[in-house]
């Protein structure tokens, strides 16, 4: 299995617009962080989780060329807002993306982007073709991967991580409920959020990151949703052990 960082930035994204912050005028590649995604590759199964604002320039920037399955956490913009981007991928490979998501996820999806699924709303043009499937907590198989989603908390909202083999995707994680967390333990690699340095109402610090990370003990963790507080290496070099900071454009192999 390969993991592809498309993205490893907070919502806004860095740089920030209008900010003069030593990391925003940083010119280190990995201080540059699109919106956070990820793609993950199974032989030739290509499964991408959210649809970030920044969609078209991470595939542009990585070659991504075949999108088979998209997996929602949940619907805030920078997780969500490029999927118009999904067109593409339909009309090169004449394919339709089976997408997937928790009920109220979905729901909102289908609001936002009525024009993708009411035929009544737009007429002509290029639109996404996609079969919006719910989850249920039940774990299914989207290619060889083993994918179970599991609830977490974003401030006052549940919103899904998913856990994929071996592996888990945790973004925008603000509390971990105790049945989740029996299955995210001891996992060969906890991928999981940490905004800033200070407390978040809906976000994980760095403090609670590193918390959550010695409670699960994972062999290994890196971490992403990353603001414009954290310089890479300086950071880098204070971590544990067994943690990293992802950066865009990072690719793992995992057995």
């Amino acid at each position: 299995m390969e993991l592809i960082f498309l993205g490893t930035g907070t919502s806004t994204g860095v740089p920030s617009l209008c900010c003069d912050c030593e990391v925003c005028r940083s010119d280190h590649p990995k201080n540059q962080r699109l919106r956070s995604s990820i793609l993950v590759r199974q032989g030739d199964f290509h499964l991408l989780i959210d649809t970030s604002t920044d969609m078209r320039q991470q595939c542009l920037a990585r070659k991504i060329r075949r999108i088979d399955a998209v997996l929602y956490t949940h619907h805030h913009a920078d997780h969500v807002h490029g999927i118009d981007e999904l067109r593409s991928f339909n009309f090169f490979n004449k394919t339709t993306t089976p997408c997937y998501g928790s009920a109220s996820t979905l729901q909102d999806i289908r609001t936002k982007f009525s024009y993708i699924f009411d035929s009544n709303v737009q007429v002509g043009g290029g639109l996404p073709k996609l079969i919006l499937n719910e989850i249920n907590g039940e774990t299914f198989s989207l290619g060889d991967i083993a994918v179970t989603p599991l609830d977490i908390e974003h401030g006052g909202l549940t919103i899904t991580a998913y856990r994929l083999n071996d592996i888990a995707y945790v973004t925008d994680c603000s509390g971990i409920p105790e049945k989740t967390r029996e299955q995210l333990m001891g996992l060969d690699l906890l991928i999981i959020n940490a905004l800033g340095f200070e407390p978040h109402p809906t976000h994980f610090c760095l403090s609670q990151a590193l918390d959550a990370i010695e409670d699960l003990k994972p062999k290994r963790a890196l971490l992403t949703h990353i603001n414009h507080k954290f310089d890479h290496d300086k950071l880098s070099a204070e971590l544990p052990e067994n943690v990293e900071l992802a950066y865009d454009g990072l690719r793992l192999q995992i057995p």
